[in-house]
């Protein structure tokens, strides 16, 4: 039986925002990336504790919006093999599999998902150097994972799994689901609403780092929008954020790591005590929520 093909990580999120100075502020001086290209007007940033090249893509737009979502393959015959189960599975190919000309290079191919998402799938692109962190340092390892809104939940998952090779880690109900592509619980989770993004998430070492990462941020002028609190689908914890831009981010710890093969789903019961176990994190007013609309985004070739 041949094994179906599956991207590795996630690698990056590539946002388009009005304000690019104060984003690209943001994100380097409170949140912790570091820059480390800036070309054709767009700035790629860096997490110290991973080795993908960059995490987070920044370009100037009049409106604020997803360009792309990048996953990581394991090498390029994985990349080829990804393009046919992403056109069987209804995806639709913006770009064929080819050696990348942009920073940090690699061999992809680029397609929409079925609710209009440009999505990226890369592999043999160039290594940071990763390094490990101090215990205390209160920035971004890397990307933990992504939260997408879909009119069509069980859709959207079932062509992330047909098409990527993602797996259902947990759901609560009907209303959340949650997928993996490795041992981390989940990279990608899907809530319903209109196609777009709910928020990005990005670990920290230890819930001490998430709460000195709180404390600083509150010390720039970034207040918490939900949180601290544990979630239990994951039993990561949890504080959110609004960029400049109005981009949702949050810092996240301790994300649950699962046995790939042979973990079973488990469904939840949605309640208050399930989206935050430890009860305190504040009002659920706070807490990322469905967006008025379809992500201005959905349906364009990305730059």
């Amino acid at each position: 039986m041949i094994a179906q093909p599956r991207v590795s990580d996630l690698h990056y999120v590539a946002l388009a925002v009005p304000d690019l100075g104060s984003e690209r502020e943001f994100f380097t001086e409170k949140w912790g990336l570091v820059e480390v290209a800036e070309r054709d007007g767009m700035v790629y940033l860096a997490a110290e504790g991973v080795a993908h090249p960059y995490v987070i893509r920044l370009r100037q737009d009049d409106v604020r919006k997803i360009d792309l979502i990048g996953f990581s393959a394991p090498d390029a015959q994985s990349v080829d093999a990804l393009r046919e189960s992403v056109s069987a599975a209804g995806g639709k190919i913006i770009g064929e599999p080819a050696l990348l000309d942009r920073p940090f290079g690699g061999y992809g191919f680029r397609f929409f998902d079925i609710d209009g998402h440009a999505i990226e799938v890369v592999a043999d692109n160039e290594r940071r150097e990763a390094r490990e962190l101090s215990k205390g340092e209160a920035i971004p390892t890397g990307l933990s994972h992504i939260v997408l809104h879909s009119p069509s939940v069980q859709g959207l998952v079932d062509f992330y799994q047909r098409a990527l090779g993602f797996r259902l880690s947990d759901a609560i109900g009907e209303f959340m689901l949650f997928l993996r592509c490795n041992s981390a619980h989940h990279r990608l989770a899907i809530l319903p609403g209109p196609a777009s993004l709910n928020h990005v998430a990005f670990d920290v070492l230890s819930v001490d780092e998430l709460m000195r990462g709180l404390g600083r941020l509150n010390k720039s002028g970034v207040p918490v929008q939900w949180g601290p609190g544990r979630h239990t689908a994951g039993d990561n914890t949890f504080t959110y954020y609004l960029t400049p831009n109005g981009n949702v981010v949050e810092y996240t710890s301790d994300l649950e790591e699962v046995d790939d093969e042979n973990w079973q789903p488990q469904v939840y019961k949605f309640s208050p005590s399930i989206t935050d176990q430890w009860g305190t994190g504040r009002i659920m007013a706070n807490a990322p929520h469905t967006p008025a609309g379809e992500d201005p985004g959905l349906w364009q070739e990305p730059v």
